[in-house]
């Protein structure tokens, strides 16, 4: 079925299903073909913790950047520990990473947005388009008030240029109701939220954000007007 007809079917016929039902659904009908991807932030979390303690059979991948908070590493552990349950991890490509590195230096994302788009693409968007070869769902941690290229998401859409279905279970989801879910289920979460840090990327280029910033403030906070993405949910 072309993936367009399919994200509206989905979108119109299984609401009457919560989160835990569609993961459920998504992983019968695609067997060994759904992934989600998770950086350990909250939201991420959150949808960690419905996959692992419900046994759904969904694979949980990370994309390693070599750039990471060591709080972040941690939360990687923390999760493997509570759960039991494997986390694949995927790495950009080394030959990639030396080239780059070697040429521009270890910090050539601050000195142009061509740059910084490159870095974000080789370190992220390589790794995740080889975690989502043969696979047919993709399920991401996005909230559409993340941001305003988010705003008009739909809970289910297409991803044309990985020919996925992607899949946004806490797209309606305000902060304070995922950081509510993480609480009370003793979800484990990055320290760096306790801090100021909202989204959490790779260490160079995220910072806490002061009261009254925007969500994404943090994120590549020394650019202007870029949108704020790396460019792995930029393609629809």
């Amino acid at each position: 079925m072309e993936l367009q007809k399919l994200a509206d079917q989905y979108n119109a016929q299984l609401n009457d299903l919560d989160i835990v039902g569609k993961l459920k659904y998504l992983a019968e009908k695609h067997p060994g073909k759904v992934i989600f991807t998770t950086s350990f932030g909250y939201e991420d979390q959150v949808i960690t913790d419905l996959i692992f303690r419900n046994d759904i059979a969904i694979r949980v991948i990370t994309l390693d950047t070599g750039r990471l908070f060591p709080e972040t590493y941690k939360v990687f552990s923390s999760t493997i520990e509570r759960y039991k349950k494997p986390i694949d991890v995927f790495f950009p490509p080394t030959e990639e990473v030396e080239k780059m590195v070697t040429k521009k230096g270890p910090f050539s994302f601050y000195e142009s947005l061509e740059n910084r788009k490159e870095c974000c693409y080789i370190r992220k968007v390589i790794p995740l388009k080889r975690a989502l070869s043969g696979n047919e769902t993709w399920i991401t941690g996005l909230r559409a008030s993340q941001s305003d290229n988010r705003k008009d998401m739909r809970e289910f859409e297409v991803d044309s240029g990985n020919q996925v279905v992607k899949y946004n279970p806490l797209m309606s989801w305000s902060l304070e109701e995922t950081i509510e879910y993480v609480k009370t289920n003793n979800v484990p979460y990055n320290v760096l939220h306790d801090k100021g840090f909202v989204s959490i990327g790779c260490q160079p280029c995220t910072r806490a954000i002061e009261a009254g910033e925007d969500f994404r403030a943090g994120r590549w906070w020394w650019e202007q007007g870029s949108g704020k993405e790396c460019g792995l949910h930029s393609v629809k």
